[in-house]
């Protein structure tokens, strides 16, 4: 049997024809966004899409009647798959929202619109994902008319878990979701084959479970609810590793507004944990919640305020620029 075709899609004219296209055992390269500072090009065989597609319908409600509005670049993966679904479902996309049914937002994009025009918003079914939905963000939208739908993935897993804010998310049709030491680990017919590049292996084990590193819990007492803290990026501080997801959950869980944590270099120890928070009175307020229900490794050394965190094209947030706005500004050390 021939081996599948390659099909580098962000590299074609037109994308969407090549997705098309494609045969449902062609492989598919995407770029991930590189966040972590590592671009990877991820393969993923057609069908590994075209199968979610029905499943996602029925979740948004859309038929051909419908009218999809995708503001953001389809150099994302996010914005690429909203684009595709939408023409096979024989939707129309539209240029702006007042011609629109429904919308893909990042939580960015969403606030953006929510402060610019949040009227138009009445009567469409958002799907916001790219990054977490606060339970406050959603509830603002809704209260404009709209309907929220959100959901977790992977460039890697594809759809992950879905709900109406990120407290709220279940398993996506089909998926099976598993934490394991704090890490979630994903069984699904929508994940990936694996990375282009050699040095890159996508960890699994042989039952078929995959996982990216992200950290959360799941509760199966509770529909299976998934929380998502985050991508387990590491700090290590005098010797010792923690990890800034795990941080970012106990503090988000008390945050007012966005919090993001980071490592930042320091002379003696290595690196030390340090805070990005986006309300001015979270900085003392965190700074005691830190105290109760952190250990000493895991507590915040630095505590920086931001109106808002930086982010990368793609709507997610940006931790190698918020290293060096923590380089360039200390409000607060502790």
């Amino acid at each position: 049997m021939p081996a599948p075709d390659v099909l580098d899609v962000l590299a074609a004219p037109d994308p969407l024809r090549v997705l098309a296209a494609a045969a449902p055992d062609d492989l598919l390269a995407f770029r991930t966004s590189g966040t972590a500072g590592q671009v990877r090009t991820v393969l993923r065989t057609s069908r590994s899409w075209t199968a979610s597609y029905p499943h996602v319908s029925t979740l948004l409600g859309m038929t051909r009647a419908s009218r999809v509005w995708v503001p953001g670049p389809l150099s994302a993966s996010m914005n690429l798959f909203a684009a595709a679904h939408a023409s096979w479902a024989g939707a129309e996309v539209v240029a702006k929202p007042s011609d629109a049914t429904h919308a893909h937002l990042t939580p960015w994009l969403l606030r953006r619109q929510l402060a610019d025009d949040p009227a138009v918003l009445s009567g469409l079914h958002l799907v916001v994902a790219g990054d977490r939905l606060p339970s406050s963000l959603s509830a603002t939208a809704v209260s404009m008319g709209a309907r929220v739908s959100h959901y977790y993935g992977a460039a890697e897993l594809s759809f992950v878990a879905w709900g109406e804010h990120a407290g709220s998310l279940r398993p996506f049709p089909g998926v099976e979701v598993a934490a394991r030491h704090g890490e979630l680990w994903v069984r699904s017919p929508f994940v990936c084959e694996g990375y282009a590049e050699p040095q890159h292996v996508l960890r699994g084990d042989p039952e078929g479970w995959l996982t990216v590193g992200d950290r959360g819990d799941v509760q199966p007492e509770d529909s299976g609810r998934v929380t998502v803290f985050g991508r387990s990026g590491g700090v290590t501080t005098a010797g010792a590793t923690v990890l800034e997801a795990d941080i970012e959950h106990a503090l988000r869980l008390e945050a007012s507004g966005d919090v993001a944590v980071v490592g930042v270099p320091h002379a003696d120890l290595g690196q030390v944990v340090a805070a990005v928070v986006t309300h001015p009175d979270d900085v003392a307020h965190l700074q005691e919640v830190s105290r109760r229900v952190l250990a000493p490794q895991q507590q915040p050394r630095r505590w920086l305020h931001l109106r808002s965190l930086p982010l990368t094209g793609n709507g997610k947030v940006d931790k190698a620029a918020i290293v060096r706005a923590v380089a360039k500004g200390v409000d607060h050390e502790s």
